[in-house]
């Protein structure tokens, strides 16, 4: 006896009247994540454990659209605030190695403040220093060490002139030192005329006492010197206690206030001394007279104080708990920060103040959120975060030099020590490619937390889908809440995206689209509240907007195009069911299979296959019908035949097993010489023991071809058989529900070869008898007796050919 859907089998309605409200605006929002309580679970697992190697960190996996980035959010604002908030960072100048910027780590907050304070002291240095040097009291001291150094270079010229006039000579002062020069006996420098008239015995002696004299102009310029020296030195220890007597009370009251932190109190002893050792840098003039007036005004606006201060790189001033940041685009310098340059003076400089912060800076001591797809499309990004949570710092490089491409010699700043938790947010594929070649990623991600595309529907979901209702329109002024019908209509609606009757859809993103779709046209029609007729209306646009391809499709059926039987019987013909998706839309389309056996050898011969568009599902599922074939029909002979299977008028790949079942019953169709109805559309998998399977996409392709039916005219014969174990997909919309209703259209649900193959014929299939034989009539004996006589055609060939021989 044939089976036949009825009405309350093609879908599952949610009843109004369940509820406990009338609209949406008497529910508390959702503020939960609803039917994920698998990868909850995980992500809990994954913040919960704190690992120093930063091992622990978490890769949620799932669909788009099933709130993966909602859900880590709403964890990690909770989670953070619960935590420390991580020190500020600033980067100093390195006295010692000026290309290797030191940082300094402050308690959050501090690091502005230590900013201010050196700035402070900066502002304090600019104005005291040209006060100190002008005071009466740095005048006199200074004038004191003056008049001492010109007393004892007085008496050392002094000195040097008698000796030189007890010899007989001058001295002469000159652009290049002193000349000693004989003179005559009225004092006058001598001539070189009065020299020569001299006796030789006088020149000699004149010029011995001329060297004497000159080693002593010498010794006396080498102790000039030395006393220049001493006064220098003198002038540098005055500027030096004058300094330090400005300096002192603001450093110590610095060391007083950040006596904690050593290398605050190493940096500031750094300080004072670099201050002390170059006060000429902000005493005296710094040069430029001479040069362009453009460069020289440049040299003059340099910040000759650049070195003490510093470079907030972190501030954490304003946080709550831990930081959460999420980068969505993780190229290197975003992650890892960079250090800027600026042309000056035709050349590309840098220094300290121009370090900046990356994602990895900003997050540290927090959590980091990546989008996978986003991370991995930069391989350098993902070498320096695998290398950065292996070596437990941050390091702030030139991406050239990283690749191992020369580049000019820049700043090296301090690795900052890494203490973070990245979330990796990504599809399955990308996880279990990562999973597999990469070796680093299993140790470095060893959470999963896998987002399930649907959940259960129950009463409870049913509920949980009008409060997320409720926290769109608290959320969004533009959503309009929903009367109760509504939200009914909604999960019904919602149900069909998961293509099970049995449960909602995951994906809230879409149905986040539904609702403000639905919002609008309850706009339109000016009422206060959503109901059911709005959503209908919504998925009817959405459906129009996408369904262009479907149309066009649908357009080449009914004009022959495509050519499609709705009606009357064909031997090895059978509509077959497919899916297409046009990206944003799936729709099923009919195609039209045949079947042509003939005696031969080759078996079942896949014609996709041989013109290299079909799959390897399809040609599995072609090999698996040799397979039951063989066992139902080769018992007691050799299965010899030629059974050539086409998707006629296709073009494209084929890939998939969901006609698998159909293409048996063409090539039984053809074997047993039986027509099989043409206003049954066929769908579904066979194994090799003849049991239908379930496929994908059973809604659609029962709404594809009730399409093409009513375009062609609906005769009250036609109908789709699928798989019974596909029964609980079925979501059908008004119109197919409405056309069984009145019998105009059926749907056959069938477990086995044999159950369809009656409904395609109207003949009985037949039951195996001992013997291997089958009832007389019916179809598998008719199938077993025409492969019987294929292999006696090609026995008895053969037998003639051996006697020609």
């Amino acid at each position: 006896m044939t089976k036949e859907l009825k009405v309350e089998n093609l879908r599952r309605e949610c009843d109004p009247d369940q509820f406990d409200f009338e609209t949406t605006e008497e529910l508390e929002p959702l503020r939960e994540i609803i039917g994920q309580d698998r990868a909850l679970d995980a992500i809990r697992l994954g913040l919960g454990v704190k690992d120093e190697r930063n091992r622990y960190n978490i890769y949620v996996a799932g669909q788009s659209g099933t709130g993966k980035t909602s859900a880590v959010d709403h964890f990690l604002k909770r989670v953070s605030k619960e935590e420390e908030t991580p020190p500020d960072i600033c980067y100093v100048h390195n006295f010692s190695d000026p290309d290797k910027p030191r940082y300094l780590a402050f308690p959050a907050g501090e690091g502005t403040e230590f900013r201010e304070d050196m700035q402070s002291l900066v502002d304090h240095l600019d104005d005291g220093v040209s006060e100190t040097f002008e005071s009466q009291e740095y005048k006199e001291r200074k004038s004191k060490i003056d008049r001492e150094f010109n007393e004892r270079k007085k008496q050392l010229f002094g000195r040097l002139e008698e000796e030189a006039e007890s010899r007989g000579f001058i001295l002469q002062r000159t652009p290049f030192g002193l000349n000693t020069v004989p003179r005559t006996e009225d004092g006058q420098p001598m001539g070189q005329e009065q020299f020569q008239q001299l006796s030789e015995e006088e020149r000699e002696e004149l010029e011995k006492s001329q060297e004497e004299l000159q080693e002593l102009v010498q010794e006396t310029m080498q102790e000039v010197m030395e006393l220049e020296e001493e006064r220098n030195e003198k002038m540098r220890e005055l500027n030096k206690e004058a300094v330090s007597f400005l300096l002192d009370p603001v450093i110590s009251k610095l060391r007083s206030k950040y006596d904690e932190s050593e290398k605050v109190l190493e940096y500031l002893d750094e300080v004072e001394e670099d201050i002390l050792e170059n006060i000429e840098n902000f005493t005296e003039d710094q040069g430029g007279q001479n040069l362009p007036p453009a460069l020289s005004n440049a040299m003059q606006e340099q910040d000759k104080f650049k070195k003490y201060r510093v470079n907030v790189f972190i501030d954490n001033s304003e946080g709550e708990g831990a930081p959460v940041v999420m980068q969505q685009n993780a190229t290197y310098p975003n992650l890892f920060g960079s250090v800027e340059k600026k042309a000056q003076f035709g050349m590309m400089s840098t220094d300290f103040t121009m370090i900046k912060p990356g994602a990895l800076h900003k997050a540290n001591g927090g959590y980091l959120v990546l989008k996978a797809s986003n991370l991995f499309r930069y391989g350098l990004s993902w070498e320096g975060l695998k290398a950065a949570l292996n070596c437990g710092e941050i390091k702030i490089e030139d991406p050239a030099q990283m690749l191992g491409y020369s580049s000019t010699k820049g700043l090296r700043p301090e690795p900052i020590p890494l203490d973070i938790k990245i979330v990796l947010i990504g599809n399955r594929r990308i996880y279990h490619l990562l999973n597999r070649f990469e070796e680093d990623f299993p140790k470095l991600f060893n959470i999963k937390a896998d987002f399930e595309p649907d959940m259960d529907r129950e009463k409870k979901q049913e509920e949980q889908v009008a409060q997320f209702i409720a926290s769109q329109s608290r959320n969004n002024s533009e959503v309009k809440d929903f009367h109760k019908s509504g939200v009914a209509k909604l999960v019904d609606v919602v149900s069909t995206m998961a293509r099970d009757k049995e449960k909602l859809s995951a994906q809230f993103s879409e149905i986040t689209e539904v609702i403000k779709e639905s919002s609008y046209w309850a706009e339109e029609a000016e009422e206060e509240f959503v109901k059911r007729e709005h959503v209908e209306k919504a998925i009817e646009e959405k459906i129009e907007r996408r369904s262009m391809i479907k149309d066009r499709i649908q357009e080449m059926i009914d004009r022959d195009k495509i050519m499609i039987d709705t009606e009357g019987e064909e031997v090895g013909q059978i509509t077959g069911l497919s899916v297409l998706d046009s990206g944003d839309f799936t729709f099923g389309k009919p195609s039209r299979i045949t079947a042509n056996v003939y005696a031969g050898k080759e078996g079942v011969v896949n014609i996709e296959r041989e013109a290299d568009l079909s799959g390897n599902t399809h040609t599995k599922g072609i090999m698996i019908l040799k397979g039951y074939l063989g066992q139902k029909f080769a018992y007691d002979k050799p299965l010899s035949l030629t059974a050539n299977i086409a998707f006629e008028q296709s073009y494209s790949m084929i890939d998939g097993d969901s006609a698998s079942s159909t293409e048996l019953y063409a090539i039984l169709s053809s074997l047993a010489d039986l027509p099989v109805k043409q206003g049954i559309a066929v769908t579904g998998s066979v194994n090799q023991k003849g049991e239908l399977q379930p496929i994908g996409g059973a809604k659609e392709k029962v709404e594809g071809y009730f399409d093409t039916c009513k375009a062609k005219g609906l005769t009250g014969e036609q109908g789709v058989m699928l798989p019974q174990k596909n029964v609980d997909n079925l979501m059908l919309n008004d119109e197919v529900i409405e056309a069984v209703d009145k019998d105009q259209f059926h749907i056959y649900p069938v477990e086995k070869i044999s159950e369809g193959i009656e409904i395609l014929t109207g003949v009985p299939a037949g039951v195996e008898r001992k013997n291997g034989k089958y009832e007389e009539g019916t179809v598998f004996a008719k199938v077993d007796q025409r492969i019987r006589e294929i292999g006696e055609a090609l026995n008895g060939g053969a037998k003639e050919e051996d006697e020609e021989e």
